[in-house]
């Protein structure tokens, strides 16, 4: 049976006392939330903080409002299930509400947040492993190790990004909120991820991520689209998400195209969303724009399946997103 290690828990009344215990227990605090993934990390030795911080006394944390300027905020600490079936989220974002549904098995998402889904850690196939098997290969370079084990001569760690609900927010241009003992700072979707395997979020540690607030709905649509080995409960193999801008007169005036799964942050389709800008969505350009995102899907044996296959169906997972965003 894997155990859980010693530590303390801490169950702050507010954000800001949650930030200020995190700061003062430095690297060795970490914030729980639903606790889905921090908690079987922490029994595989992957994470071994020895200070937990509880966010579910902090109020406000599972509210979702709708602000005076037609945007929606939504609390960090609201369960997966209940934005699931909230009926607001599934009439002007299903999009996002598919893509929280997607996340894992019904139990898992009666306790798991939003906030610690768009803050779940990188995954790989050699680091998601027990604290033996691990230790039998001499560790990695995410944790207790120096050598990437995807690609033994890089000097960075190729962990991916496998959240469902990041590359459909990245895409929609959603906000994050974030507190800390300086005050509050709000950044906008990408601006909260970065490319790097071990160091993959911009906030800093004892930051508290307290709402995801959406755009105003009108002119634009998103979908997303999961690719995984079981139907039921896996992580992506790659999960694209789709945000398309249109006018009047149905010309696209601005697309988004993120790929999960396939890096350790939602990789811009760059190319294909220059394909679509000043074109309406016909199916001729829909496929196009599928058959420019095959680049970005990197070939990385890091994820579950076979990482070429994964790169072949790229471009017709992101054909079937832009065509759901007509």
């Amino acid at each position: 049976m894997l155990r859980l290690p010693p530590f303390t828990y801490h169950r702050p009344k507010t954000a800001a006392e949650a930030a200020a215990l995190h700061k003062e227990h430095g690297k060795q605090a970490m914030f729980v939330a639903g606790g889905t993934d921090l908690y079987p990390n922490m029994k595989r030795r992957h994470q071994v903080p020895t200070h937990v911080v509880s966010l579910q006394d902090v109020p406000g944390l599972t509210a979702i409002e709708q602000l005076p300027d037609g945007r929606l905020a939504i609390g960090a600490m609201v369960s997966l299930t209940t934005l699931e079936k909230h009926l607001q989220l599934l009439r002007d974002y299903p999009g996002l509400a598919h893509a929280i549904a997607e996340i894992s098995t019904p139990l898992l998402r009666n306790m798991g947040t939003i906030g610690g889904n768009l803050l779940l850690d990188t995954r790989c196939t050699y680091y998601d492993q027990s604290h033996e098997w691990r230790e039998s290969i001499d560790f990695c370079m995410k944790k207790d190790g120096a050598i990437c084990w995807v690609a033994p001569g890089s000097p960075r760690c190729w962990a991916v990004q496998s959240s469902d609900s990041v590359p459909v927010v990245c895409a929609m241009e959603a906000e994050f909120e974030l507190v800390s003992t300086e005050g509050t700072r709000t950044v906008r979707g990408d601006a909260l991820y970065r490319d790097d395997g071990i160091e993959y979020l911009t906030k800093k540690p004892e930051e508290v991520l307290t709402r995801l607030i959406l755009p105003k709905t009108g002119g634009w649509k998103a979908s997303y689209l999961k690719l995984r080995r079981r139907d039921t409960y896996d992580f992506p193999v790659l999960g694209v998400g789709a945000c398309v801008w249109t006018d009047a007169g149905g010309v696209v005036t601005k697309a988004n195209i993120r790929l999960g799964g396939a890096g350790s942050y939602a990789i811009p389709a760059t190319e294909s969303e220059k394909l679509l800008v000043g074109n309406q969505l016909t199916d001729e350009l829909i496929a196009a724009a599928g058959t420019a995102a095959m680049k970005p899907a990197r070939t990385m044996d890091n994820t579950d399946l076979d990482v070429y296959w994964r790169r072949k169906v790229a471009p017709v997972f992101v054909a079937r997103a832009l065509a759901a965003c007509k």
